[in-house]
C-alpha cells in the first residue's frame, strides 16, 4: 500500500479526519466508509481492518494532528486544568475548579483508556468493514436524536439552555468543575462506544452529558476535553508504527494528510464550540440516519 497511498487520497482522508473526529458523525466509520464508496484504487489502498495495516500507522499521524489542533484551541483550559492538577497533588486537596476539573477528565478518561488498550485491535480487524460501519453510523444517528429526546424529556429543572450564561471557557470550565465525579466517569465510559466504527466518540459523550444535565455548549466542551487526551495517548502510543516497516514509503503523505487533519480539526472545533451556543444534535442525526442507511443499501446491493 505504502507504493500506492496518493497525496491525494492523503489530503482527502486528512480533511475528513479532521472534521469527522469532533463533528459528531465517527472519524473511523468515515475513514472506512469514503474508500469504499469510492471504490477502485482508493478501497484497496485504505483498508483499515487489514492486519498490520499500513493505512492505519497513516490514520495515526492524523490523529496526533486533531488532537494538537484541540490543544492548541482549548491551550487556555489545559493550562488550568494542569495548574490544577499540579496543586491537587502539591497540596493534596481538591478544591479550587481547576483542581476539581482535573480529576474529573483524569476520572472519565480511565475507562475509555483501559478499553481501547484491550479492544482497540479486536474491533477494528473484526468491525473495522464498511458494512458494519454503515450499521453503526445509522445507530449512531438514532443514538444522538435519541440523546436529545431524553434532554427534553429527563433534564432537571435548571438543565434547559440558557442564551444569558456566560460563554466564556473559564466560565463553562467552572460549570463542568462542579460536576459530581460519578457523572463525569459515566460521560467518559460512554466513549467506550466509539469503539465500534460508526459511532462518534464526541457525539456519543454529548448525548452522555445532555442525558445528566449538562446544556449542549458545556456537554460540546466537556467531550473535547475529554477526547483530547484519548486521542493524543492512542496516537502517541501507536506513532512508532510510522517510523517501522508499515511507513516505509508514506512519510510524506502522512505529513501532507496531518496538515490537512490540524487545519480541518481547528476550523471544525471553533465553529461547533460556537454552533452548540444555540443549536442541536438533530442536524447531525439526521446526516448519520440518511448515509449511514444509504450507505448501507449500497454496499449490500452493488
Amino acid at each position: 500500500m505504502s507504493a500506492h497511498l496518493s497525496y491525494v487520497e492523503a489530503v482527502v482522508v486528512g480533511a475528513f479526519q479532521g472534521v469527522t473526529e469532533l463533528f459528531p458523525v465517527s472519524s473511523l466509520g468515515h475513514s472506512v466508509l469514503v474508500p469504499a464508496l469510492v471504490g477502485g484504487q482508493w478501497a484497496r489502498d485504505l483498508n483499515v481492518s487489514t492486519p498490520e495495516s499500513p493505512y492505519l500507522a497513516f490514520i495515526v499521524g492524523l490523529h496526533v494532528a486533531t488532537a494538537a489542533a484541540l490543544l492548541v484551541f482549548f491551550w487556555r483550559d489545559w493550562l488550568r486544568i494542569v495548574a490544577g492538577f499540579v496543586s491537587s497533588v502539591r497540596y493534596r486537596r481538591i478544591q479550587t475548579p481547576g483542581e476539581r476539573l482535573a480529576w474529573v477528565i483524569v476520572v472519565a478518561t480511565i475507562p475509555v483508556g483501559l478499553a481501547g488498550v484491550a479492544l482497540e485491535h479486536l474491533f477494528r480487524t473484526t468491525l473495522g468493514k464498511p458494512i458494519p460501519a454503515a450499521a453503526f453510523l445509522f445507530l449512531n444517528g438514532i443514538a444522538l436524536y435519541a440523546g436529545e429526546v431524553l434532554r427534553r424529556r429527563v433534564a432537571p429543572p435548571g438543565a434547559v439552555d440558557e442564551p444569558d450564561q456566560p460563554h466564556t471557557g473559564e466560565a463553562i470550565d467552572d460549570r463542568l468543575a462542579r460536576l459530581p465525579m460519578r457523572r463525569g466517569l459515566l460521560i467518559g465510559s460512554s466513549q467506550i462506544l466509539a469503539l465500534l466504527p460508526g459511532i462518534s466518540r464526541s457525539g456519543i459523550a454529548m448525548v452522555a452529558g445532555l442525558w445528566r444535565g449538562l446544556s449542549h455548549e458545556d456537554a460540546a466542551r466537556f467531550s473535547f476535553l475529554l477526547a483530547t487526551p484519548i486521542i493524543l495517548a492512542a496516537g502517541v502510543y501507536k506513532i512508532p508504527e510510522l517510523f517501522g516497516p508499515l511507513g516505509v514509503g508514506i512519510h510524506g503523505q502522512v505529513l501532507a494528510g496531518s496538515i490537512a487533519s490540524f487545519v480541518c480539526a481547528y476550523l471544525a472545533v471553533r465553529y461547533l464550540t460556537r454552533y452548540f451556543q444555540t443549536r442541536t444534535l438533530t442536524p447531525f442525526a439526521v446526516y448519520c440516519v440518511v448515509v449511514g442507511a444509504g450507505s448501507l443499501v449500497w454496499l449490500c446491493l452493488r
